[in-house]
């Protein structure tokens, strides 16, 4: 599954890179995995961001192993630090070292990986698109200097209890600018995992109307805020 390596401060980590048919340069997505981890789905919406003019890198956060990071990964969501933190961080300055790439760079991520998007929208990224994430623990002063959030959620969550109000405060608190949307739809909305009759039960399931809302707001506010015109003109 993984095309590419990279360093991190604590060694190499594998990961999918997808990027536009061209020449280039184009701005970049981190793209971050939910608890499922590199699966062919995460291909799929790789291959959607690149599709869509934007270079694409999805670290695999179970590199190490899977079950030995599972546990290390939840741990650094709610800790909200560690080698997990710093392998995504990573993987922004990989994108912005490669030559078709320009300054711009967002990050995304879902579920789990939402969570992270949320962590990480403090630690220089220009925008940030959460799919029905959430950070455990309080809110509190975290958005403090966050980038712009862009964030979609389900009404048929079990694990995002109130996040749309939950987040919506917090980043008032704090002067972000936002576009937070709410769809009649389960958690895992964007993703098409197996089992889809029994993950619709359980409160997930995949809805091709609300991804692709989803992704048309997220591409409209990612090229309001990654799309910028001397940082292009440097990388030419």
């Amino acid at each position: 599954m993984a095309d590419i390596s990279f360093p991190t401060k604590s060694g190499e980590v594998t990961g999918i890179l997808e990027k536009p048919t061209g020449d280039g340069p184009w701005p970049s997505i981190v793209v971050l995995h939910d608890i499922n981890g590199s699966t062919p789905d995460l291909r799929r919406i790789t291959k959607n961001v690149a599709a869509n003019g934007y270079v694409a890198l999805a670290p695999d956060l179970y590199s190490r192993g899977r079950i030995r990071c599972i546990s290390r990964v939840m741990t650094n969501l709610i800790t909200r630090r560690g080698r997990a933190i710093d392998e995504i961080l990573a993987a922004r300055d990989h994108l912005l070292s490669l030559p078709y790439t320009t300054g711009g760079v967002g990050v995304a991520g879902f579920c789990m990986g939402g969570g992270f998007v949320l962590i990480t929208s403090t630690k220089g990224f220009d925008a940030a698109a959460p799919f029905y994430g959430a950070m455990p623990g309080p809110y509190g002063d975290h958005f403090e200097g966050a980038c712009p959030v862009v964030a979609s959620l389900a009404t048929r969550d079990p694990f995002v209890i109130r996040g749309e109000p939950r987040l919506r405060k917090a980043l008032d608190a704090h002067g972000i600018e936002h576009d937070i949307k709410k769809y009649d739809a389960g958690h895992s909305f964007a993703n098409q995992l197996p089992m889809q009759p029994l993950m619709r039960i359980a409160g997930f399931g995949y809805s091709p109307e609300a991804e692709a809302d989803a992704w048309k707001r997220v591409y409209a506010f990612f090229a309001q805020h990654l799309h910028d015109d001397d940082r292009l003109q440097e990388a030419q």
